[in-house]
């Protein structure tokens, strides 16, 4: 009952923005959050498959494991903490000489009864502001071009 890993699918159509300005974006913000995590400065062919550990707080940090980077087409990323496993992909497609789609996808899976119960009543709260919360940083991406 309790096993299924809470999904959140978005599609958006992204007018005015190319592939590759988008792609740019995401990964400059990923060499920063490496930077700032590890002091180490990366290219893009340097980050498939490369791991490091971020931490929130004295008593919170996580693993994050950078799966897949195609340059202008993907970037996917794994978080995992003691409570869960988060595995998040972009997708983008490239629609014509003036709009891409970004396909998102966000899978969290918990370990342990009890997160998972929890994760389950939340879920579909979370999943709402998780949207917008994706949707506004479309906008700001968007905004900085």
């Amino acid at each position: 009952m309790f096993g299924l890993p809470v999904v959140l699918n978005a599609i958006m159509f992204i007018p005015f923005i190319l592939a590759p300005v988008f792609f740019n974006k995401i990964i400059d913000s990923v060499l920063y959050d490496i930077d700032s995590a590890t002091g180490r400065k990366l290219s893009v062919k340097q980050l498939n498959q490369f791991e490091y550990v971020k931490e929130f707080s004295k008593l919170n940090r996580a693993k994050i494991k950078i799966e897949k980077v195609v340059p202008n087409k993907a970037y996917h990323f794994r978080t995992s903490t003691t409570r869960n496993d988060f595995h998040v992909k972009y997708d983008i497609v490239s629609i014509d000489e003036h709009t891409c789609e970004v396909r998102y996808q966000e899978t969290m899976e918990s370990f342990g009864t009890m997160q998972k119960m929890n994760d389950m009543l939340f879920g579909i709260i979370l999943g709402f502001f998780k949207k917008r919360q994706f949707k506004r940083m479309l906008t700001m991406i968007e905004e900085s071009c």
